[in-house]
Parts: structure tokens; C-alpha cells; sequence
């Protein structure tokens, strides 16, 4: 009796054993197929986040068709005054991809401010003018970029469109009352997506610069090449323009217009700098003669100085 009873006890214990040490598992002990799988979104994925204007391409909408140039929202997050000349849609904001951005929104044929085939559609933001020339005088702005879609045309002639430019009145007259004196264009790449159509995939970026003061067209202005940027790819942008002493001379001054795209620079000097007069910068979305332009900007800074 005294054997049958320890070796039932020994086996009551080996039982409790068994299913204490089953019992304190953790999830960690399980094998990693047993875990439950935590699927994390992108943030950054233009598939699960976008902004982008998919309807169809019209000239105008009810909601666009704004009757004063300076129609805009209240407490806008991008820097500037706004100037409207597109009936197409009016300045909106998005809050995606962990920035809030100004959505610029253009298309062929939709300027309804001014007479119709003078001047280009646009919804830019002016900043004001650094009204002296003095060295140390300046202009600059800041912000990211994002492309979605520019202007197309039959040709490459007149494709693209310009997101940011370099104003600034001149003496001794010429050109515009107003001119630009350098403007930043994308001009569009395409590929096939996953349908086989051909689509705008990436963006071939010039610096479309005058060749002398107040000059426009192709005999007055002249497209510089910078680089690519690719659809939808967030972009680093730095546009100061100004005035600095000429290292070759003292005496004299350069007026500039530096550009840093994407962490790379492109600076340039300014034709006749004793000419200028101004250092301004406008950005936004300006000139689609084909289809439609969507431009995007967050995080827009500007600040300027002004030397006598």
C-alpha cells in the first residue's frame, strides 16, 4: 500500500509540472508564425495617400470660377498673396504624407481674367520685393515641391509648366512692366503604367533664363537644363535672388538668382546688374497650353533684406 500511494503522488506531481510550465508561456516563447502579423502603412505611398486631380480635363468648373484674382482661404499654410487667373479650380489645401500642402490646380485655356490668348492660366503666390540694391540685399524663399502633372501640347515647344520664378523690374526700359527674369519649368516625362497607357512618370526641370534685360521668347530667353525629378517625389526647394559684390571688382555688383533643387545648387548671375532695380519671387503654378497642372507646396518660409 505504502509503494502504490508514493508512486501515485510522484505522478501527480509530474502532471502539475507539465501543465504549469504550459501554462506560463508568453507570446514571446510562441513560435513567429503565431504572433499576429501588424501591417503598417507608408506614409509616404502616393497609392495610399494622394491629392491628385483624377477627373476629367475641362476649362472650367462652378466652384473655380472665381470672380477676384486674390480669392483665397482663410490662414492659408503657403506664404504669400495669391493671384488667381485660373476658372478651373481655386486654392485648396491637403493634409497628407505628414505635411499640409497648397494644391495649385490649372488647365488649358482657363485664364478667365484676362482677354482671352494673351496670358497664361496661373494660381501663384507673390511674395513681397526686396526693393533695394545694395550689397546684401535679398529675396528668398523656401519650400517643398511636389509635381503631379504639367501642361502637354502636340509638340515639346510648349510643354511644361512653371512652378517658381524670379521677378524684378530694370531701368532703361524694355520687355514687360513687369518681367521675369528667370523662370523654373517642368517640362513632363512619361512611361507606361500598369495599364500599358502612357503616363507622366517624372519631370525634366530647366531654369528658363532672359539673355538680356526684359527679354522673353525664344530670342530673349534661353532654357538651361538642371536635372529630373521624379512624380509625386518630395522636393527641397531654395530660390534666393539678390545682390553681391563681384569678386572680379569691387566696384561692381552681380545680381543673382541661386537655386538649390533636391540638395543640388544652381546658381546664375542676372544679365546687366546695374539695370535691376528689384529681387522678387512668385511660385505656385503659371502656364499650361496643353491638358492640366498640378502643383503642390508645404512648408513655403520667405524672408528678404534690403541694403541702400
Amino acid at each position: 500500500m505504502k509503494n502504490v500511494s508514493f508512486n501515485f503522488s510522484l505522478s501527480t506531481i509530474a502532471i502539475l509540472v507539465v501543465f504549469l510550465s504550459f501554462s506560463s508561456c508568453s507570446k514571446d516563447d510562441l513560435p513567429k508564425q503565431e504572433e499576429e502579423e501588424q501591417v503598417e502603412t507608408d506614409p509616404d505611398d502616393p497609392v495610399i495617400q494622394s491629392d491628385e486631380d483624377t477627373g476629367p480635363i475641362v476649362k472650367c468648373t462652378t466652384i473655380g470660377n472665381n470672380a477676384a484674382r486674390s480669392t483665397d482661404i482663410p490662414n492659408p499654410v503657403n506664404v504669400g498673396s495669391i493671384d488667381d487667373r485660373s476658372c478651373y479650380a481655386n486654392y485648396k489645401e491637403s493634409s497628407i504624407l505628414g505635411k499640409f500642402w497648397g494644391i495649385y490646380n490649372i488647365t488649358h485655356d482657363s485664364n478667365h481674367m484676362d482677354a482671352p490668348n494673351t496670358l497664361q492660366p496661373r494660381i501663384e503666390r507673390s511674395l513681397v520685393r526686396s526693393q533695394a540694391t545694395g550689397v546684401g540685399s535679398y529675396a528668398k524663399f523656401e519650400g517643398i515641391l511636389r509635381i503631379l502633372e504639367v501642361g502637354d501640347t502636340s509638340g515639346d515647344q510648349n510643354d511644361g509648366t512653371y512652378f517658381m520664378q524670379a521677378k524684378g523690374k530694370h531701368t532703361g526700359g524694355g520687355g514687360s512692366p513687369d518681367p521675369a527674369i528667370c523662370l523654373y519649368l517642368a517640362k513632363p516625362v512619361y512611361g507606361t503604367n500598369d495599364e500599358g497607357k502612357q503616363v507622366q512618370v517624372s519631370f525634366n526641370i530647366y531654369r528658363e533664363q532672359i539673355n538680356f534685360r526684359g527679354g522673353s521668347g525664344t530670342g530673349g530667353r534661353t532654357e538651361v537644363f538642371l536635372k529630373n525629378v521624379k512624380k509625386n517625389e518630395q522636393v527641397k526647394i531654395e530660390l534666393e535672388v539678390g545682390f553681391r559684390e563681384d569678386p572680379n571688382n569691387t566696384s561692381k555688383k552681380i545680381h543673382f538668382a541661386d537655386a538649390k533643387i533636391g540638395g543640388e545648387e544652381f546658381n546664375w548671375n542676372i544679365p546687366e546688374p546695374e539695370r535691376g532695380t528689384q529681387s522678387g519671387i512668385r511660385y505656385g503654378a503659371y502656364r499650361v497650353k496643353g491638358g492640366r497642372a498640378q502643383i503642390r507646396w508645404a512648408n513655403t518660409s520667405y524672408i528678404k533684406g534690403e541694403v541702400d
